[in-house]
Parts: structure tokens; sequence; C-alpha cells
């Protein structure tokens, strides 16, 4: 889809900082913005509040103004503005959960969240990358090698399930059950770890 015209005027009024830009700009994008941490969310089977919501779709907009719009300044103008914001969100939306439920590793937050819950080893320091990236390759060794590279896909890069059945060429409907196995299989694993 080609940019819009009434999108390329937005952005260069942001991008000129022009007055109520802005908020124009959040008016625009903030339903479909919305959509894309619901969506995220729950294709990853997690359950959000709504202030989880908030927070996330906060978190974007955070990320376009970040470094004098560097985001925006980015775009190419070879698409929509709005495909080409759903693409950042999702990125921005995957990091972010991936990032709250870390935390939770270890919690019994809930049984949806347990590999999400496998901390992100982009976010902490080197020392504390090595440990993490450890723990996560450790964990999937318990899998097979598809099982493994369904988790890596879909919990460390984000990827959606019609992305990793394209990629590793096995049916979008086997995903969600090979993901099912490898989570008990890594809940396991961490719970005879910790035993």
């Amino acid at each position: 889809m080609a940019l819009l015209e009434i999108d390329r005027k937005l952005l260069q009024q942001c991008l000129s900082r022009e007055p109520h830009a802005w908020e124009a700009f959040v008016d625009r994008f903030l339903g479909l913005i919305l959509h894309v941490v619901r969506h995220t969310a729950k294709s990853r089977s997690l359950q959000i509040s709504a202030q989880d919501e908030e927070d996330l779709v906060a978190e974007f907009f955070v990320t376009v103004v970040r470094d004098d719009f560097a985001l925006l300044k980015r775009f190419r103008l070879q698409s929509s503005l709005a495909t080409y914001l759903a693409v950042v969100a999702r990125r921005v939306v995957v990091r972010e959960l991936l990032r709250r439920f870390s935390t939770r590793m270890g919690e019994a937050a809930t049984s949806h969240v347990a590999v999400a819950s496998i901390p992100d080893p982009g976010l902490d320091a080197p020392e504390k990358r090595i440990s993490n990236r450890e723990e996560v390759e450790r964990l999937m060794d318990s899998l097979t090698a598809p099982e493994a590279e369904v988790v890596r896909l879909y919990h460390l890069e984000g990827k959606s399930y019609r992305e990793i059945s394209s990629a590793i060429g096995i049916p979008e409907n086997s995903i969600g059950p090979t993901l099912s196995r490898a989570r008990a299989k890594m809940r396991q694993t961490m719970a005879d770890s910790s035993a």
C-alpha cells in the first residue's frame, strides 16, 4: 500500500515540529498501536491488563520521539506509514513483553508466561547476557531440534506463526502444539534443576 498524502503531510509536520502535529499523529495512530499491542499479546497467549496495554502503547510512542524522531526519519516512504508503524510497534511490544516477563522467571505467574519469562539476553550487562544465554541454551537442550527452532523463532526473535511456518517449512497449525510441548519440556527441565 502506498503512502497516503495525509500521512506524508503529518510526517512532515511532526518532523518540522509544527504546533499540534504530535497530537494529530497520536490521534491518527493510537487505535492501530493499541490493536498491535492486543494482537501481539494474544498471539503469544499472554493475558495483559488495561494498564499493561497503556504502558506498552506509551512505550511505543516514546520510541517514536526518542532521539529527535529518529524512527520517523528512518521511514523511507516506500510503504504506508501505518504498515511501518505496525511493524515497529510489534517489535517494541515483543521486546517489552520479554523484558517484563523475564522478571517473573521462577515465579508461578501463569502457565502461559513460562517460556516468555526466559530472560532476554539483550537487556542486561554482558556478564548477565552470557549467563542468561547459557540458561536458555541449557533449557533448549531438552528439546528436539524442530522444537528448539520454533521456540527460538517465536520467543527470542518474536516471529509470528506464519513467519515460522515459512522459515522452517512446517504447517502453521502445528506451531502452537509444538510450542506447548516445548514449554512443558522446558518447565520440567527448570523444575528438575531447582529440585
